[in-house]
């Protein structure tokens, strides 16, 4: 056991806490590691998409966190390793615009949490949510507590850890790359009286080889 100071998002709901957390062994799959080819979602292990997930959402600090963002403006921030992140918010519903460069797969949790295993066992006994892309029901895979490595910047909005080993669990969603054009996708979680959710429109372009969509 170690005790470090985190910051639980309830993919969202950011609960300051001094907790004393399980101290995993450190995952060997090198979660928070860039990797030199692309990664697709779909191949990534729990702890692996869980872990870049929250090394994605804590690499920002909170002036500027696509976690908090109200109107995805800030949905490219961070983006790296081939996979588009997506994010609920820390409570309540909002609506964001957000361009996806073509060839990307995506994941987003519904609603999730990082901390003890006993928090996520807590958590997952409550959550609950839905998605759906363009209309069509979406299926979510539930992961209960896996550990997890996560790297973060100062001043971000999760946790004062630049290097931590700690707890994940959540529903989580995994897209293959969408075909270019627009998209509406919507996320609903839950988790005891903590409720989440987005409107995405997504805006699916070519990447012309300046960068530029």
């Amino acid at each position: 056991m170690r005790c470090i100071r985190l910051t639980a998002l309830l993919l969202g709901a950011v609960a300051l806490t001094a907790a004393c957390t399980d101290s995993p062994a450190p995952s060997d799959s090198s979660s928070a590691s860039p990797r030199s080819a692309p990664a697709q979602a779909q191949q990534l292990t729990p702890a692996e998409l869980q872990g870049r997930w929250w090394s994605w959402a804590a690499s920002t600090e909170q002036s500027r966190n696509p976690v908090l963002d109200e109107d995805g403006h800030l949905c490219a921030r961070g983006q790296k390793d081939g996979i588009w992140f997506l994010a609920g918010t820390t409570g309540g519903t909002v609506s964001r615009s957000c361009t996806v460069p073509a060839g990307s797969p995506i994941a987003f949790p519904l609603v999730n949490v990082f901390g003890r295993a006993a928090d996520c066992a807590d958590f997952m006994t409550t959550a609950k949510g839905s998605a759906a892309l363009d209309g069509k029901p979406l299926t979510a895979e539930t992961f209960d507590a896996t550990p997890i490595d996560m790297t973060s910047v100062p001043g971000n909005p999760f946790t004062s850890e630049t290097n931590a080993h700690t707890w994940s669990c959540g529903l989580w969603v995994r897209l293959d790359p969408l075909t270019p054009g627009s998209h509406e996708l919507t996320l609903r979680g839950e988790s005891g009286s903590f409720t989440t959710g987005v409107d995405y429109h997504l805006a699916v372009a070519e990447v012309t080889p300046n960068g530029a969509t």
